[in-house]
């Protein structure tokens, strides 16, 4: 049989197995021809998606065996040398050796080899013959159609394929139409200076190098930057109409027959649940601002006007503001005296201690009262009735207290003055931006005064609520490259590592902590929820590994399997992590000199610390530092220290409205059916609990308290989403568990009612990350 010269082309791989965790391959191709024929590529660094683009020439038949391998350089010497895939390709099913010259480029899936571990990814390749005739010029059409370079471009991204070589038609092998992996292909090539990325959820997104931006859109060649620009806008400001249609926490919805466009934009607050009328006709009521009967008197210093329309709304004298909520109506205290009356008192309205008392903390922020008039301390606020406390858990009454003490503090006292805000809403990030950021931090503590421009309303507390709530959505959103969602769902936020790309990032870190003190100062809630490790940075305590599992779940796994395992010989690994920025790969040391240092069976914790406290601080170091910055210019460090990390989450976000027959609809069972009696009493027990226990128990099995904004079947967990479940596991005697991984508790086959609800409460309400994994 003839043999005729060949040119293999090994342009690229994508897609490669992690083979390690902790550090990405440098992966290399060898490329055979009949087994002794070998040419090896040069060495990619530090990536999953190689680059080689290298040519080499084989002598072959139609029966020729192509063999390519990829392999991980680093490992190349140990037991399985690396391997991360092979292709076997027969010549003659490529290219016809009998024409004057062909060419083929093929994406081929890499396959497994006999030791049989895990690949995954493609390879691409361009196989190429040309006669002696046709180089020489004797056949000059086959020569051009050869001639034309092949397209290819970088992947440095995941997302991003080669273009393979092509004169536009589609060719066959072996009767089949060829398929390519490249977008390009399939929608055309994107505009000078754009590039596809991925997100960590599969999401196709598109970065302007131009204009440092991403959109969700692809843009297209034939389009002008200004309708890039346009088609930008058009898609926030579908999501923002999305948004806006929300209800927001705590509040009820606007009704059009109450409210009209131009009435001064304010979302009405309604609280009512503890008063003596039922919940439709409270949100009725709270929407007209109406007063319910059998409230008494105003507390000292409010008083009750009315608009020109007859519409009621009450002025606070002590703070000089106004607001259309009945100050008698706000958050109160359930307390039962003798015969088992229920009094209500408002939290707000306890006024100073009792001459001679103090409020102090002791050095696990609980809070306490010292009687100096007896020189005695006590738990018990004495501005409240003494039976308050009696079965009230722990938990609900250190946060009251620490909440009025926190609020009672001469630097969060409003000062004189007004602070005014003017925003335009279809660009409240920018705008707010320049307002909040042109004026000092006493300025933003004097009254807020918010206005939309080309709107008439006034701020009587419902536009800054409605202010703080479309801010949220928009300075949270990743399209800013600012913030990202965590790997563990797609509702909770972290800093951004790669932030870097817009040059004003510390600005705006700055800016959006500013914004997060002022709601806390104001009293006002945000609508997104940060990582439970933010909440710790906040509070200036130290992150541990537990912490990773809602930052990256499977990183988490890896390293608590090195703890829980002898590594002895089975990981190379070194006191360095690789960070990507912008697409190259960095080599990051640890401690000094940590790239030299192997890790071992011995320093293993002190690698999983050190690795754990990069992948969650120190690569967002300087993002933190910007944005704690703006928040203590209105919030003192000392002041929130306060609080623990749960609880300054709902201080940051409040308490959302969980809706109990949503969260039971999307919820599966293991080892239970939803018919058996333990799973009744479970129900039964979450619908008695007010919203904040509710609020604590989603905390303690999902990490959070936030809820999507689709409802529970939403619910993401570390592998996609995810649904609540509750397992059968545990003894009678035991507290349950929970697995904020997967949200997930286990929940013990109790005999009664009262031990399922003991139990259960404990577990929630008592314990700070008691019985987590």
């Amino acid at each position: 049989m003839s043999r005729s010269k060949i040119s293999v082309k090994v342009v690229a791989a994508e897609s490669l197995y992690k083979r390690d965790v902790f550090r990405q391959p440098d992966p290399f191709a060898v490329i055979t021809v009949d087994g002794s024929q070998t040419k090896t590529t040069k060495t990619a660094k530090k990536t999953l998606n190689p680059y080689w683009n290298e040519t080499f020439t084989f002598d072959s038949s139609e029966d020729s065996i192509l063999v390519i391998q990829v392999f991980d350089q680093k490992k190349f010497k140990k037991k399985d040398q690396g391997f991360l895939g092979v292709v076997n390709i027969r010549i003659g099913d490529v290219v016809d050796l009998s024409l004057a010259s062909s060419e083929e480029t093929i994406t081929r899936d890499l396959k497994k080899s006999n030791e049989n571990l895990a690949v995954s990814g493609k390879i691409i390749v361009v196989i190429s013959h040309e006669s002696q005739n046709s180089r020489n010029g004797v056949s000059g059409s086959s020569q051009n159609a050869s001639s034309a370079p092949a397209m290819v471009a970088s992947t440095t991204q995941s997302s991003t394929l080669p273009v393979p070589a092509s004169n536009g038609d589609t060719t066959t092998s072996n009767g089949s139409a060829r398929q390519y992996s490249s977008f390009e292909d399939q929608y055309g090539r994107l505009p000078p200076g754009w590039e596809r990325r991925t997100d960590n959820f599969g999401r196709t997104y598109y970065v302007d190098h131009n204009s440092r931006t991403t959109t969700w859109q692809r843009p297209t060649l034939d389009q002008t930057e200004s309708e890039r620009g346009q088609q930008r806008e058009d898609a926030t400001e579908a999501e923002r109409r999305q948004h806006r249609g929300r209800t927001l926490p705590g509040e009820a919805p606007q009704l059009p027959t109450v409210l009209s466009a131009t009435s001064g934009n304010v979302t009405v607050n309604s609280t009512g649940a503890n008063t003596p009328v039922s919940p439709s006709a409270a949100v009725s009521m709270a929407s007209l601002g109406a007063t319910t009967s059998g409230l008494g008197e105003l507390p000292s210093g409010w008083e009750q006007r009315f608009t020109n329309e007859g519409r009621p709304y009450f002025v606070d004298h002590n703070t000089r503001t106004t607001t259309w909520v009945d100050p008698r109506r706000q958050q109160y205290i359930r307390t039962f005296g003798p015969n088992t009356t229920v009094q209500q008192q408002p939290v707000s309205q306890l006024g100073p201690l009792p001459s001679g008392w103090e409020m102090r903390l002791t050095n696990t922020a609980r809070v306490y009262f010292v009687d100096h008039n007896t020189k005695t301390t006590t738990w018990d606020d004495p501005r409240l009735p003494s039976s308050l406390d009696q079965n009230v858990p722990q938990y609900k009454r250190d946060f009251r207290r620490k909440v009025i003490y926190f609020r009672s503090q001469p630097a969060l006292r409003i000062l004189p003055g007004q602070c005014h805000i003017k925003v335009r809403r279809d660009h409240i990030f920018e705008d707010s931006y320049q307002e909040i950021m042109r004026q000092t931090p006493e300025d933003l503590k004097k009254r807020l005064m918010i206005k939309f421009d080309g709107e008439e309303g006034l701020d009587y507390g419902g536009v800054s609520r409605e202010f703080f709530f479309l801010l949220s959505h928009d300075m949270f959103n990743p399209f800013y490259c600012l913030f990202e969602y965590s790997s563990h769902d797609n509702y909770t936020l972290q800093f951004n590592p790669n932030s870097g790309i817009n040059p004003e990032h510390l600005n705006y870190f700055k800016f959006i902590g500013r914004v997060v003190g002022l709601g806390v100062f104001h009293r006002r809630f945000l609508d997104a929820f940060f990582v439970g490790a933010l909440y710790k940075m906040m509070l200036h305590k130290k992150v541990v590994l537990q912490d990773m599992e809602g930052v990256d779940a499977e990183f988490f796994r890896s390293l608590k399997w090195i703890l829980d395992n002898d590594i002895t010989g089975i990981l190379d690994l070194t006191f360095s992590a690789e960070d990507e920025r912008f697409g190259e790969i960095v080599e990051v040391d640890l401690k000094e000199n940590g790239r030299n240092i192997e890790v071992t069976e011995e320093n293993k914790h002190e690698y999983v610390e050190l690795i754990s406290e990069w992948k969650i601080y120190k690569r967002v170091e300087e993002q933190f530092k910007a944005f704690i910055d703006g928040f203590n210019e209105l919030i003192p460090q000392e002041l929130v220290n306060v609080f623990d990390e749960r609880e300054l989450e709902l201080l940051i976000g409040g308490l959302a409205e969980i809706d109990v027959e949503d969260w039971k609809k999307h919820t599966d069972y293991r080892g239970y059916q939803e018919s058996d009696q333990v799973i009744q009493w479970f129900w039964k027990c979450i619908k008695e609990w007010d919203s904040e226990q509710k609020a604590r128990l989603l905390q303690f099995t999902t990490g959070t308290s936030r809820i999507p904004v689709n409802g529970f079947k939403d619910l993401q967990g570390s592998d996609g989403p995810r649904r609540f479940t509750i397992e059968k596991a545990g003894e009678p005697n035991q507290l349950p568990k929970s697995h904020t991984c997967f949200n997930r508790v286990d929940l013990p086959p109790y005999a009664d009612y009262a031990s399922l609800k003991q139990k259960l409460t404990l577990a929630v309400e008592e314990t700070v990350g008691f019985g987590q994994e």
